[in-house]
């Protein structure tokens, strides 16, 4: 069963092709990028999200991202 966003799907997909840019931008390398968007999400998750409740959206966030994953 697919998941279903409350967020537009093509807001989302703008927001993701800015930020690709802004990476493209820079030259960033692959290992940058990542490391970049894992410093971004780490930041939303301290600066936005509870003390209590961090651990909780972080495991859920790895979770979906190992799921959104292609294994092939």
């Amino acid at each position: 069963m697919p998941v279903t966003s409350k967020y537009d799907d093509k807001q989302v997909e703008r927001i993701i092709s800015d930020v690709v840019n802004v990476l493209e931008q820079h030259g960033t390398s692959t290992d940058l990028s990542l490391m970049v968007i894992g410093n971004v999400a780490t930041n939303i998750l301290n600066h936005n999200i509870p003390a209590a409740q961090r651990q909780a959206f972080a495991d859920k966030f790895a979770q979906a991202l190992m799921a959104s994953i292609d294994s092939q």
